[in-house]
């Protein structure tokens, strides 16, 4: 992958950082309930972060990221994707993130895979592993908050 195509898919990525911010923004905005607006706007602000990182990425020609690798339980996989509504349940409203971080999670590894310069490589694995991240951390709340019979 040349360096101009790499440009392009991260400016492609910082896209979808801002459509990510967007849609998360656009839900803190519409749902009533004050504890899911705030978890929406969390998930704004790390988003916002997430575009930052990128746009550092081109211009300053950085790619040292270093995201550990976390666990992957898959939580995200078994469930269907919910719709955005102003009475959203806190766990299909976890559920809907859940599946936005899973997509982008799956965006990076799939990029990761097409590349064959191992920095630009390292940098889509990083952005997997960060998404990875923030998936499993969902997941965890999904099951606190969608199974609470585990408690």
């Amino acid at each position: 992958m040349d360096v101009s195509t790499f440009e392009e898919i991260v400016d492609m990525a910082i896209a979808n950082e801002i459509e990510a911010w967007e849609f998360y923004q656009a839900a803190a905005a519409k749902i009533k309930d004050p504890y899911l607006k705030k978890m929406f706007q969390g998930f704004a602000k790390e988003e916002k972060g997430h575009e930052q990182l990128l746009r550092n990425i081109l211009t300053k020609k950085t790619m040292v990221l270093n995201f550990n690798e976390t666990i992957d339980y898959k939580v995200a996989e078994t469930i269907d994707e919910p719709r955005l509504s102003l009475d959203m349940k806190p766990a299909d409203a976890i559920a809907l993130a859940m599946k936005k971080e899973e997509r982008a999670m799956k965006g990076y590894t799939q990029l990761a895979e097409a590349c064959s310069d191992d920095g630009q490589k390292k940098v889509f694995v990083d952005l997997a592993a960060m998404e990875r991240g923030h998936k499993l951390a969902l997941e965890q709340m999904f099951v606190d908050v969608g199974y609470p019979e585990v408690w």
